[in-house]
């Protein structure tokens, strides 16, 4: 056991101590009171457990319960402790009352506010029956809320962990690709102008550097590419694919030569394959 346990072990018996010699004290001034208003020796003696004893018992409850319930143990803990300590007062007050000088019901003729003093002594009992009962029920049917807690942790870890990888790895940008760059504007020549100064050529030669773009190229300012007819596109194949061996006429090689889509491509390369194989036959056929 660390020192730092010993010291709690020590703080906490010392503590019920001073609470047992508390509620000795407690318990001979509840007892007078009780004989006062009518109990026999037995009742008078376990009066004080059942005014100081349900202050531990909602103590108890007070920690065990959330919400809801835990206020209400709270404030039957701050209703009896102020009952006890007006019942304690009124013991003080009067003298008559030590050893029971005072017989049961007259505590009601000490003074006008006498007959509030035996309603509150009287109603003690009843109450703690009934808050007593409740407290014990509300803890047995207490069921602590262990799996949200446990869960929101690693709910928490996780999305700190995602959000984290993707400040610290972002998406690279999509590569774009350069455009061609636009021919440069020939100077025009400014008249009165002397071309063949030195400062009239450096100026036509910086106009005439191509400039590279900075940025992606409009749609609109694009130059359109002319659409081929099939006949067209069937030509273009055939004469670039003519010394070409069976093997490499595939449909990727010729969409590749002439920068058709694969669909087309594949349309040529049957078209071609059937032609060879027609001139293929006509010349058996001819030897």
């Amino acid at each position: 056991m660390t020192r730092q346990d010993k010291a709690k072990a020590l703080l906490v018996v010392a503590l019920v101590a001073v609470v047992g010699m508390a509620f000795r004290v407690s318990w001979n001034a509840l007892r007078d009171v009780a004989r006062a208003i009518g109990a026999d020796a037995t009742a008078a003696t376990l009066y004080g457990y059942v005014v100081d004893g349900l202050m531990a018992l909602a103590l108890v409850a007070a920690l065990v319960l959330t919400g809801r319930d835990r206020k209400f143990a709270l404030r039957v803990l701050a209703a009896y402790t102020a009952a006890s300590l007006v019942l304690n007062f009124v013991h003080g007050l009067v003298p008559e009352l030590h050893g029971g000088a005072v017989g049961p019901g007259g505590l009601a003729d000490l003074s006008r506010a006498g007959w509030l003093l035996v309603l509150l002594a009287t109603s003690l009992p009843v109450g703690s029956i009934y808050f007593g009962s409740d407290l014990v029920a509300k803890v047995l049917h207490h069921r602590p809320d262990t799996t949200t807690d446990a869960i929101k942790p690693d709910e928490t870890i996780i999305n700190r962990s995602t959000s984290e990888q993707e400040e610290s790895a972002p998406e690279p940008p999509a590569p774009v690709a350069d455009p061609l760059p636009l021919p440069a504007p020939e100077p025009v020549a400014q008249p009165g102008s002397d071309q063949s100064a030195p400062g009239a050529v450096a100026v036509a030669a910086e106009s005439a550097r191509p400039r590279r773009a900075t940025g992606r190229v409009p749609q609109s300012a694009r130059t359109a590419r002319p659409k081929r007819t099939p006949a067209e596109l069937l030509d273009e194949a055939r004469s670039a694919t003519a010394d070409w061996p069976d093997e490499q006429l595939t449909a990727e090689a010729i969409r590749k030569t002439v920068r058709t889509s694969a669909e087309k491509a594949r349309g040529l390369r049957d078209t071609l394959r059937a032609e060879r194989a027609n001139t293929a036959d006509s010349m058996e056929v001819a030897a």
